[in-house]
């Protein structure tokens, strides 16, 4: 018998020879892949699943440990350490430990453990995972919150149908009635056409199913559209058993039945009623006290004014605005119209001669006072006579006064001899320097006037000034 042949061993590198088969775009390595990094045995490894061990998986991923510290604290202060604290991890600005009167620095005391500070190396998608280092264990107190108010709720049901036990053989017109029910149209509301059965009237309208004097009509008892609610003693109970489910449904501690005491559910509706009323009249007294009556405050008349059709035809164009409207100053930001100083136009309302100024007084200062028309006569005068206008002609210089000779020499004398700054005459040249000073104070005053002045003068401190002139003694 022979020996049995033993298989080839396969081979460990079975992508050593290539493929023919195997078109180029898929064996060719991208270009972002190195020659030096890339596999020399395996040339399809940058198409193969890549391991688990080399692949950046969320799940490798690691986090940082909260709340772990290294290692039992010091004795001791360290250089470099946290002032506050004494960790040596963390600076004394970034302590989370409550700020003590003397740190660790100076008392050596109380040194707290050195945190565990690692180095988390995250990858591409560990950087984007939102839930990453998510730990369920923090979520777990939400849940409890949130089965604690359940329970809480359950109790409190609990309770209410133990209380409403009594009640469980009331009629469909207590509590446990729906709301869709009572809002259906009740059997009293009556129909608006059955109010009038005239069929030239034209109250009510068949097409429109109303009647046409709903909006101008005061009366309180319409219900709905083409219908009218039950007036009189009918009303009344249906506003009374509204009130009673509707404390009901709040659960409000006076809460009522209308059939199981219906003198109670009255006698509460009322002063509820009365309750309301006098919280209203409070509210609106203290508004006018507060703002002031009604009356002060200017009635818009553009309110109640309603838009109305019009036969008036009208163009806009393409500013938006009405062709052929008259056309309106617009208002800037700025203040406009502010006259100031009297002036009764503003500054620049005036220009001449490349200069701004007031229209109503044709100043060109802008801070100056406004002097009206007399400022602009005066203006103009003043430019007629610098262009020669108003000077006097022929005829006013034949009937001006003639002057005599011996009166016009002695003018021209006398303003020769009061000449300013000319040269002093010899009489006043040769005379003292105090003397002189002396006669210019008199100015042509005499010894004799001196005098009199000395006599007749009266000192401000002189205690006798007040009795001269008089002929009373003093006792």
């Amino acid at each position: 018998m022979p020996p049995k042949s033993t298989p080839a061993a396969p081979s460990q590198n079975k992508s050593t020879d290539r493929n023919e088969y195997i078109p180029s775009f898929i064996a060719k390595k991208p270009f972002y892949i190195d020659d030096a990094t890339a596999s020399q045995d395996d040339y399809l490894l940058h198409q193969r699943l890549q391991h688990e061990s080399s692949k950046d998986s969320l799940a490798n991923q690691t986090w940082y440990s909260r709340g772990v510290r290294a290692g039992p604290a010091a004795t001791k202060f360290r250089k470099g350490a946290c002032e506050n604290c004494g960790a040596l991890t963390h600076k004394v600005k970034d302590c989370l430990e409550r700020r003590r009167k003397k740190g660790a620095k100076w008392t050596g005391k109380g040194i707290a453990q050195d945190e565990v500070v690692e180095d988390v190396k995250l990858g591409w998608d560990a950087k984007r995972d939102r839930w990453n280092g998510f730990e369920a264990q923090q979520y777990q107190e939400v849940v409890n919150d949130f089965e604690a108010l359940e329970e809480v709720k359950k109790l409190v049901a609990d309770g209410e149908e133990e209380e409403g036990a009594k009640y469980e053989e009331e009629t469909d017109m207590g509590r446990q009635q729906s709301k869709a029910t009572r809002n259906l149209r009740l059997r009293e509301d009556t129909a608006k056409y059955l109010l009038n059965l005239d069929l030239e009237s034209a109250k009510y309208d068949p097409k429109t199913r109303s009647m046409v004097d709903a909006v101008e009509s005061t009366n309180e008892l319409i219900a709905e559209e083409g219908f009218q609610k039950a007036s009189g003693d009918a009303g009344e109970f249906e506003r009374a058993q509204t009130y009673a489910w509707e404390t009901q449904e709040r659960g409000d501690k006076d809460k009522v039945h209308l059939q199981a005491n219906p003198t109670a559910g009255e006698i509460t509706r009322k002063r509820k009623a009365e309750e309301e009323l006098v919280k209203k009249e409070s509210q609106k007294k203290a508004l006018l006290d507060k703002y002031g009556p009604q009356d002060a405050i200017a009635v818009n008349p553009l309110k109640d004014a309603q838009v109305t059709e019009s036969e008036r035809y009208v163009e806009y164009d393409e500013r938006g605005k009405i062709k052929g409207a008259p056309a309106v100053a617009e208002k800037s930001m700025y203040p406009e119209d502010v006259f100031i100083n009297n002036h009764t136009s503003v500054w620049g309302s005036w220009w001449r001669d490349f200069k701004w100024g007031y229209a109503c007084c044709h100043s060109v200062i802008k801070n100056s006072f406004c002097t009206g028309v007399e400022e602009i006569t005066a203006a103009e005068e003043a430019e007629r006579f610098s262009k020669g206008i108003d000077l006097p002609g022929a005829e006013e210089a034949e009937a001006s006064i003639v002057v005599p000779r011996e009166i016009a020499l002695k003018e021209e004398e006398s303003a020769e001899r009061h000449m300013p700054n000319a040269v002093n005459a010899p009489e006043k040249s040769s005379m003292d320097e105090s003397r002189r000073r002396l006669e210019e104070l008199k100015g042509g005053v005499n010894e004799a006037e001196m005098e009199k002045y000395r006599r007749e003068k009266t000192a401000k401190n002189d205690p006798m000034a007040n009795m001269l002139g008089k002929d009373e003694l003093l006792s």
